[in-house]
């Protein structure tokens, strides 16, 4: 029996590592494949040029800083929007009513998980747009704010479901210690759970930035798709993904088109820092 378990146990680890290693190697291939394909671009001399010009194909000039300030405002933005909405519904959930309320707002966030994005898109437009625009008097209302807060309601449920199993991990005895000195909810919120959840609160603002930054048709019904470097929250902006597909249809031989792998690339560096940067910051607290 002793040794049938043992081969059971060799089998899942076999499994399990080569699912790892094939993750790992289709990752790098990804990465790969960018920079194969960006070997014409960087042949030319050119990459430089399109990460510092602005882009007027018509002029020649085909960079893309405002697709990167773009991509980097939006999904900064939605981030703060939604990061205390999400620890809220998290906190509400596990800790302040677990019972029926808890469960059936869980039920809520998990459905939410299974909209397509284009939904949030068109309530976007038919009802957020002209929200902001009658509000600001500013534009179209098509915007980084706009943009941003769908993209806030669109990674919610991905931050409040990690931050429900983080805290679900810490020790009972310390929440029932915190009862029995009579402390607070927020204190309890504060003091016991946060700094106990916190690799796993890391994990899902991470996993949540990269999902604004890596979504499309939020980005590209509602930003505005202005390739102008934006001065403010009011103004509209393209991101990297928006960009790549409206330029997708161009001719397969031009700079145009050419310039797609670079934003991807571009784009994967950024989702890859900021996971090193979670990964390095766990490390420092164990």
């Amino acid at each position: 029996m002793g040794q049938l378990m043992r081969h059971k146990e060799n089998i899942a680890r076999i499994i399990f590592s080569s699912a790892a290693i094939s993750s790992a190697v289709l990752t790098l291939s990804v990465l790969g494949f960018m920079i194969l394909l960006s070997l014409p671009i960087m042949k030319t001399g050119m990459l430089w040029k399109i990460l510092t010009d602005p882009w007027a194909p018509d002029h020649g000039k085909f960079g893309i800083p405002a697709m990167i300030v773009g991509t980097f405002y939006i999904a900064s933005f939605s981030l703060l929007i939604s990061f205390p909405i999400s620890l809220g519904c998290s906190f509400f959930i596990q800790i302040i009513r677990p019972d029926s309320p808890g469960r059936f707002l869980k039920k809520l966030v998990q459905l939410m998980t299974a909209i397509p994005t284009v939904i949030y898109g068109f309530i976007g437009i038919f009802l957020l747009v002209p929200i902001v625009r009658e509000m600001f008097s500013y534009g179209s209302g098509m915007s980084i704010l706009s943009a941003s807060l769908m993209l806030g309601i669109l990674i919610s449920p991905t931050m409040v479901l990690f931050f429900c199993q983080s805290f679900a991990r810490v020790p009972k005895r310390f929440l029932n210690a915190v009862d029995a000195l009579g402390g607070t909810s927020f204190q309890k919120l504060f003091y016991v759970i946060l700094p106990h959840a916190w690799p796993g609160v890391l994990t899902g603002l991470v996993l949540a930035f990269g999902r604004a930054m890596g979504d499309t048709m939020i980005a590209l019904m509602i930003s505005g798709n202005s390739v102008i470097l934006p001065s403010s929250i009011l103004d509209s902006a393209r991101t990297l993904t928006a960009h790549i597909a409206m330029i997708i249809a161009a001719d397969f031989d031009s700079i145009e088109f050419k310039t797609i792998f670079i934003c991807g690339g571009v784009l994967y560096m950024m989702t890859s820092c900021g996971i090193l940067l979670a990964r390095v910051s766990d490390r420092k607290q164990h």
